[in-house]
């Protein structure tokens, strides 16, 4: 059995950390250019040579996308970047575009680099041409099918790597070069900028009849002809394995650290379950079925992995989000009072039950028993957002938990 990598995103310093300590063997991000997440509050060059040592310390590597499809103003300044880049030492670059896969090559030779999804990897000959011209990694198209990505695994070199997707948003457009934001809002997807109208409600007008919207009703809300359910691989991890996949990729550089820390924490124990014995990761399905549906989620598709007949149940009649849990906040420290210090991140009140997420695996209940603000003064709730506050609960608690709360009814649980 090949090592299998869980590669997890992070947007920003602090999600880093949490991706780190909720289980990812890497963590994926963004510097403040060339990447293709340009409204994700990405890395400050001091905050990835702070985000490599924390996880560097803790054994997880880093790596950085530099994945945007590059116009010829932008190629100095990709030069620049990876002389920068080059002093931080992170542990691979993740690159598309091959003028800027030249630079990278030329700029920091010893760098290990992975190819995005966004260069269109549909095959084991595009595998054999990056492998010599000197990729590590190649990320595999999101259109591959399992048996197609376990073919190429027989006909590319042993150490050679696969990357594949296991969970997150789905691009409607192919490996994801979309044309839709730039021509609808000037924004270009391609350049790290995508206002995601694949997510619009959109109708049909007739070309004799302007003005008249006639609605395609796929629901009373009407339809979302281009809007992707989310990936879901976890009931499938025997299968990803099997075909010889080496990193499995969570999606999310915009997500929450919620997000993160259940995606992560989820999928790490699927994994190791797994390892460990088949019969026992099929014995906890259901909570692995119950805690990846914590986070906030659009309807689970497995995309195209058991084929395209498998994916024409793809798209998702509605924009909204499912969402069962909210973000209260992630614990900075404990005072000698044994209160938890966070930044509080949703509303919440004295007298609520909330839940203590916990790395390791645990969820514990309680009630908040007091919430104090930062010059000790008692307050009855916590209404304002990014408020540093002191939370009693009355249970253990250690920095980097994560406080949430249920929003599921008793009919739903």
């Amino acid at each position: 059995m090949r090592k299998t990598e869980l590669l997890v995103p992070a947007g920003s310093l602090d999600v880093l950390k949490t991706a780190v300590v909720y289980g990812a063997d890497a963590v994926y991000l963004g510097g403040e250019a060339f990447g293709l997440r340009a409204k994700a509050k990405n890395f400050t060059q001091d905050e990835i040579r702070e985000g490599i040592a924390f996880a560097h310390e803790r054994g997880v590597k880093v790596y950085i996308t530099a994945n945007i499809l590059a116009h010829n103003d932008d190629l100095p300044g990709v030069e620049e970047y990876f002389k920068e880049l080059k002093d931080i030492n992170p542990d691979a670059l993740i690159i598309s575009d091959p003028g800027v896969f030249a630079i990278a090559k030329r700029i920091i030779p010893d760098m290990e680099i992975h190819i995005s999804t966004q260069a269109n990897n549909t095959n084991y000959g595009t595998y054999l041409f990056w492998y010599q011209l000197g990729a590590k990694r190649v990320v595999t198209a999101r259109e591959l099918s399992l048996a197609e990505i376990k073919e190429i695994r027989s006909r590319i070199p042993e150490d050679m790597e696969i990357e594949s997707f296991m969970h997150g948003a789905m691009c409607i457009s192919y490996s994801g070069r979309c044309l839709l934001s730039n021509f609808m809002a000037g924004r270009d997807a391609n350049q790290g900028a995508c206002t995601h109208p694949c997510r619009w409600k959109y109708s049909i007008v007739e070309e004799q009849r302007p003005g008249e919207y006639m609605p395609v009703y796929e629901n009373e809300r009407g339809t979302y002809i281009f809007n992707s359910k989310d990936l879901c691989m976890i009931e499938h991890i025997p299968e990803m394995i099997d075909a010889g996949i080496d990193s499995f990729k969570i999606e999310g550089r915009m997500k929450t650290a919620l997000y993160v820390a259940t995606v992560a924490r989820t999928y790490r124990k699927a994994i190791e379950d797994y390892k460990k014995d088949p019969r026992l990761y099929e014995e906890n399905m259901d909570w692995y079925r119950s805690e990846i549906g914590k986070c906030t989620y659009r309807e689970f598709t497995t995309g195209f992995y058991f084929g395209k007949a498998d994916s024409s149940t793809q798209i998702y009649d509605s924009n909204t989000y499912v969402k069962n849990y909210t973000y209260i906040g992630t614990i900075e420290s404990i005072d000698e009072r044994g209160y938890a210090r966070i930044e509080q991140k949703n509303k919440f009140s004295v007298g609520e039950t909330i839940e203590v997420m916990k790395p390791d695996g645990r969820n514990i209940e309680a009630v908040v028993k007091a919430i104090y603000n930062e010059e000790g003064v008692p307050q009855e709730s916590a209404p304002h957002a990014r408020q540093i506050i002191y939370v009693d609960l009355g249970v253990d608690m250690k920095q980097y938990d994560i406080l949430r709360r249920s929003e599921m009814d008793e009919e739903k649980e």
